[in-house]
């Protein structure tokens, strides 16, 4: 199957700002049964975009706008290939344990234990597991599949419960959040379980009685543990699945703060109004002629940012964590 994606994020400003340096993570990945047979990035205003690889192979896109402007729209179109995803067993062997351990020795699965900006330790973290009765079960597979499931049914999805950069125990807390919460907290509990696990960044394609893509999908987030004998196996808590062929895969990372769709910074003072819309079509051939539906946003409401020294002409470069709370996953 086919899948077509539009992901378009605009950033309104009250008063024009300049020197906006940006970088994105919006090109879905290609490897295993996913392969990205187009994308491209359409900017307003027009600037110049390089692109390169980091180490876990996710494509970054950067581009610079040093005129002022009232208004920067980011347009990410994609065309993917998706074959089907065949479903992990229920258990691996035992003896999978020891293999994690003598793979420890592997870098990028290492990284994958040690704890980052949003996944680690808390008292709260360790209640928790305490209270769901989370342990090692006999195969780490079946574990996996465990902790997904329990924290589906512990938790309540609820958006703007959280923030972008809301720690783990908010939601601990709250027992509310939203995709990225339940990826953190269960990231955090598998690595507590010496169970390499890293924050994957996408799409789940929603879908309609008809089992064709729906008109307005968003941007999503989910674990993948690594089990030796089969590699990294995805599994999403928020809707106690395991990654399917609707998991369109885009950045990987020890967290969200490895994979914001934007981050940057910029010049300027004012309010913020930022609209997000992704619109994702299924296809069962090759589409030659992509009939786009009507895109659809959420309006977010930004905090004005700060004058220095009361003079609000000479702001200094503000750091984009703000802009990037638009994509939440």
């Amino acid at each position: 199957m086919f899948y077509t994606i539009q992901h378009t994020t605009t950033f309104r400003y009250s008063q024009p700002v300049r020197e906006s340096v940006m970088e994105l993570r919006m090109q879905p990945r290609s490897d295993g049964v996913q392969h990205t047979l187009s994308f491209q990035v359409r900017l307003d205003p027009k600037a110049v975009l390089s692109s390169f690889r980091d180490h876990l192979g996710n494509v970054i896109h950067s581009f610079n706008i040093p005129g002022a402007h009232e208004r920067l729209t980011v347009l990410a179109e994609s065309l993917i290939e998706m074959r089907t995803i065949e479903e992990p067993p229920l258990a691996v062997a035992a003896a999978e344990w020891e293999v994690i351990e003598s793979s420890l020795s592997l870098a990028d699965v290492f990284d994958m234990l040690l704890p980052s900006k949003f996944v680690y330790s808390t008292p709260l973290l360790g209640d928790l597991i305490a209270r769901l009765h989370i342990r090692r079960l006999d195969d780490p597979m079946s574990t996996i599949r465990m902790i997904g499931a329990r924290l589906y049914e512990h938790f309540e999805y609820m958006p703007n419960t959280t923030t972008v950069d809301s720690p783990i125990d908010d939601i601990l807390t709250n027992g509310r959040g939203v995709c990225q919460d339940y990826a953190h907290v269960m990231l955090a509990i598998c690595r507590e379980l010496r169970i390499p696990a890293r924050y994957v960044s996408g799409y789940l394609v929603q879908q309609n009685r008809n089992g064709t893509a729906s008109a307005v999908d968003q941007s999503h987030a989910w674990v993948e543990c690594f089990i030796p004998s089969i590699g990294w196996v995805g599994i999403d808590p928020t809707n106690n699945l395991t990654a399917t062929e609707r998991h369109i895969r885009v950045a990987l990372g020890s967290d969200y703060a490895d994979v914001p769709p934007t981050r940057g910074v910029y010049k300027g003072v004012g309010e913020q109004v930022l609209e997000v819309g992704v619109k994702i079509q299924r296809h069962d051939s090759l589409p030659t002629d992509e009939a786009l539906l009507p895109m659809q946003y959420e309006r977010v409401e930004m905090p004005p940012t700060l004058p220095v020294n009361g003079s609000r002409k000479a702001a200094p470069p503000v750091p984009l964590d703000i802009q990037i709370q638009q994509q939440q996953q």
